[in-house]
């Protein structure tokens, strides 16, 4: 996709929001679940070279290249276990990330759609949209349950954008992980890096990026938000 300026600038017409790392600040949730799992089967983990290959795939597309002689229905139930741990610590932390309930209700105001896309399990989209009371105000979810391969892929973000009938180039992607912003530009789209987890540096390399920010408070001047 091309980014020349006024395109970058240009008011998004749907929003699509990643979920882990971006609806909510809990990836190291995640990662302690997977070194859980991980060491308790006598794997080695490295918890930043995990995160930047693996965030945004669907967790059967993480777990089959670690496990090769586990049957589908053994890396299902491996699936399954990490996704346990994940919940069980995480429940009770369940909080949206600065300035996303401020952006999300004047983006419903100006009649702007919005999305979630996430590799997440619906039992994981569950615990955060239902928790939070925040399922009603997207106009489609999205996830590998129902079909489609995790990011880098752009299937969800192309899905999203069908469902709701807008442009690919009309939309603006929220993501916190690489695989996510590369699948954004697969689909050509644009995209805000939000910097839970890794610094700016670490989405440098990609043309799609309009803005980075570490939550959606940083983002109230961004001339892509500007609906109204």
């Amino acid at each position: 996709m091309k980014t020349d300026e006024p395109v970058r600038d240009m008011a998004a017409r749907a929003l699509i929001f990643d979920m882990d790392g971006t609806i909510v600040d809990n990836m190291r949730f995640h990662e302690d679940a997977w070194g859980k799992l991980l060491t308790s089967h006598g794997l080695p983990f490295d918890a930043d070279e995990f995160f930047h290959r693996t965030a945004g795939m669907a967790v059967g597309e993480i777990v089959a290249p670690l496990f090769p002689q586990a049957t589908p229905a053994e890396v299902i139930a491996l699936g399954e276990a990490k996704e346990v741990f994940y919940r069980d610590a995480y429940r009770a932390h369940v909080e949206a990330l600065p300035g996303l309930l401020p952006l999300m209700a004047r983006a419903q105001s100006c009649g702007v759609p919005m999305a979630v896309a996430s590799a997440a399990p619906p039992e994981n989209i569950a615990l955060v949209l239902d928790t939070l009371g925040l399922r009603a105000h997207f106009a489609t979810v999205i996830s590998p349950s129902q079909g489609f391969r995790g990011k880098p892929h752009p299937d969800m973000f192309v899905e999203a954008a069908r469902r709701m009938d807008v442009a690919p180039e009309d939309c603006l992607v929220f993501e916190d992980a690489p695989n996510g912003i590369e699948a954004a530009r697969r689909a050509g789209m644009r995209a805000v890096a939000m910097l839970t987890m890794l610094g700016p540096e670490a989405f440098a390399g990609y043309d799609n990026v309009i803005a980075s920010a570490v939550d959606f408070n940083a983002l109230d001047r961004l001339p892509a938000l500007r609906f109204g």
